[in-house]
């Protein structure tokens, strides 16, 4: 099938409605990327409040500059209805390509939808969307970020092997719907039951931020005071699990395993501190591959569907010599 330029797709789109629905003349094809000396180019963040989105953003917007292009930049503030508003306004402003990392899977389909409709190629970032319902290489060009459930896998696997006797989980699951949350609780719930022995008291969503992770450990504290491992999602609510620790009279990374995904450079001096015993990687610095990949598009060259970032592994065997690296 031909190409379609995005200006074919606009004045086309009514045209060729009923034929999408009965695959005729379809929106399959992904809208294609001219080759240009300059793009103005959409990044819609989910949020701010935490420093691996900060992180993310500051590479992003540092690899734009040094490019020399123009980047249309949104924060959600934690909402996937202003997320998807932001995504409509980067389209009415004529971008070139939009950079997405959806807050959750479901909520951002119609976004990414809607950019395609456009004739606007999208690039998903850190959080996937639900593959039943938007395909990379069809609906969206790819996803670029982790491997969560290996993730969640391999803090288990630490756990499995280094629990001292510690066998009583409570677990602070990430935003409820949101990718990195579904797989890292996968990954390391299926590693834990593989190996036996253990005990998940419970599990309970913390939305990846730090208050509502002590408060939510607190609780899960109180209900079950013999719990001696926490397993959080991410390092802020890893951090909110050590001051509900604390406050309950309890050492941290002693009398209580504490266990985090993430790697910013408050986690890792916790491992070197040993309030966290242990803390998977989950690497925020996509600017660099992500406007590769947007270049690699543009010139027509083929994308995996999934375009994977690498991750560190930090313990205590490696947290000081590593904590000047970490994010």
């Amino acid at each position: 099938m031909k190409l379609l330029t995005r200006r074919t797709l606009l004045l086309s789109a009514g045209a060729i409605g009923a034929m999408a629905v009965t695959g005729g003349l379809a929106l399959a094809d992904l809208p294609p990327l001219p080759a240009k000396d300059k793009y103005k180019v959409g990044f819609a963040q989910t949020e701010s409040n935490n420093p691996w989105r900060i992180a993310q953003t500051k590479s992003m917007q540092d690899e734009a500059g040094k490019l020399g292009y123009q980047l249309v930049y949104t924060d959600a503030a934690g909402s996937a209805a202003k997320q998807v508003a932001d995504v409509n306004s980067m389209i009415a402003q004529g971008v070139d390509l939009i950079f997405l990392a959806p807050r959750e899977e479901k909520p951002l389909i119609p976004a990414v939808m809607a950019a395609k409709k456009a004739g606007i190629p999208v690039i998903l970032l850190d959080r996937n969307v639900d593959q039943a319902l938007a395909k990379a290489g069809e609906d969206y060009v790819t996803f670029i970020g982790s491997d969560f459930v290996d993730e969640g896998k391999r803090i288990a696997e630490w756990l499995v092997k280094n629990n001292g006797g510690k066998t009583k989980i409570i677990q602070l699951e990430g935003t409820t719907g949101s990718s990195p949350a579904n797989d890292r609780k996968k990954g390391f719930d299926e590693a834990i039951n593989a190996a036996g022995g253990f005990t998940l008291l419970a599990s309970q969503s913390g939305d990846f931020a730090r208050d509502k992770g002590r408060q939510v450990a607190e609780a899960l504290l109180q209900a079950h005071p013999d719990a001696d491992v926490i397993y959080a999602h991410n390092d802020e609510m890893a951090m909110g699990a050590i001051a509900a620790l604390e406050a309950a009279g309890k050492k941290p990374g002693t009398d209580v395993i504490v266990l985090s995904i993430d790697g910013g450079k408050e986690a890792v001096q916790a491992v070197v501190d040993g309030k966290i015993n242990a803390v998977v990687e989950c690497n925020p610095r996509f600017g660099p591959k992500a406007f590769e990949t947007m270049a690699k598009y543009a010139k027509g060259e083929k994308i995996d569907a999934w375009v994977k970032n690498d991750d560190k592994f930090y313990d205590p065997s490696n947290a000081a010599a590593e904590l000047a690296n970490a994010y």
